[in-house]
């Protein structure tokens, strides 16, 4: 048994940070799916709506790391290192922080038609906080951790194909579209969304990092 595992056998069992983190990732479920009822949405009229859901749900988050952060700064025995806890956590809020830019650039610029690729990558984001929650929830016990390295090989392989249909799209856009406000909007929203694919991977190499110090 090396020390890190005897260190973590007598850890008492924590209660406070382990919810706070699965809060932060079942939200962000919450999140990607609230961003692809907009982007699917058919009805201008709920479009608003919608929009005011993403960015409570955004404010959510920010309460979850702000307890997170606050927990850490009156606590000092805490179930992993310190500085994963604080990345764990600021990457969390950085997915949520850019669905929700996302949503915004979409109602402030008007965008009405939406283009597969901005359909595409919302599915990839939720895909990448589903992923990204199963993992949160094993690091309490890391009993399973196949299951944490399975779901980050899952967030790597996202990515890679976010990045492929942002690069795709963008060209599209340069090669296709004649109005400049166009291409710089339509460029935006892309950047922003692929972003939060970017946060999800940042998430993956946190938890394979937290695996590495408590193997």
């Amino acid at each position: 048994m090396s020390l890190n595992s005897i260190v973590h056998y007598f850890t008492p069992k924590d209660r406070k940070f382990y919810p706070l983190f699965e809060k932060a990732s079942e939200n962000l479920i919450d999140i990607g799916e609230a961003l692809n009822v907009l982007i699917n949405n058919t009805n201008p009229e709920e479009t608003e709506n919608l929009y005011k859901e993403i960015e409570r749900l955004e404010h959510v988050g920010d309460d979850i790391t702000h307890q997170i952060f606050l927990e850490m700064s009156k606590n000092f025995i805490t179930p992993f290192d310190r500085e994963d806890m604080h990345s764990l956590a600021s990457a969390l809020d950085d997915i949520a922080d850019f669905i929700h830019g996302s949503a915004a650039r979409i109602n402030l610029y008007k965008i009405t038609d939406i283009t597969p690729p901005l359909k595409k990558l919302a599915e990839l984001i939720l895909q990448g906080c589903i992923d990204v929650n199963t993992g949160v929830h094993e690091l309490k016990n890391l009993k399973n951790i196949r299951l944490i390295t399975d779901s980050c090989v899952r967030i790597n392989s996202m990515e890679n194909q976010a990045d492929y249909i942002f690069d795709r799209a963008v060209a599209d856009l340069f090669e296709f579209e004649e109005d400049a406000k166009t291409i710089i909007k339509y460029k935006e929203v892309l950047a922003a969304l692929e972003t939060a694919t970017d946060k999800c991977e940042d998430v993956a190499n946190v938890l394979e990092t937290i695996l590495v110090k408590n193997a």
